[in-house]
């Protein structure tokens, strides 16, 4: 398996959610979807992209509160390696979580 190496990026309120923006290191992958409980998981999976330095990003709105997600690098499960809040899932593996605390502006 590959190694990847996630960033942790800033965020900013946005009208309806707060900004997110998930960043993965994987130079050597074809693909990086982004999938969690606010994309149904892999009912609506987000395509990330692929910068040339080899960084996947992207950026989400998503609702103050607690979301549970993981990256899906080449057809397997990824864990955030930045990410330190973690949760077991029924599969045997970690969801990370990110905590989302309301816009200052809203």
């Amino acid at each position: 398996m590959a190694k990847f190496t996630a960033k942790k990026m800033s965020s900013k309120g946005g009208s309806n959610g707060v900004k997110q923006t998930f960043a993965i290191t994987a130079p050597g992958a074809v693909s990086v979807q982004l999938m969690g409980d606010f994309t149904h998981w892999q009912k609506h999976p987000i395509n990330m992209a692929k910068s040339a330095n080899g960084v996947w990003r992207t950026t989400v709105e998503l609702a103050p509160g607690t979301h549970h997600y993981r990256f899906f690098v080449d057809g397997e499960w990824c864990d955030d390696p930045e990410c330190t809040l973690r949760a077991p899932n029924p599969y045997g593996g970690e969801n990370m979580i990110r905590q989302v605390k309301a816009s200052a502006t809203a």
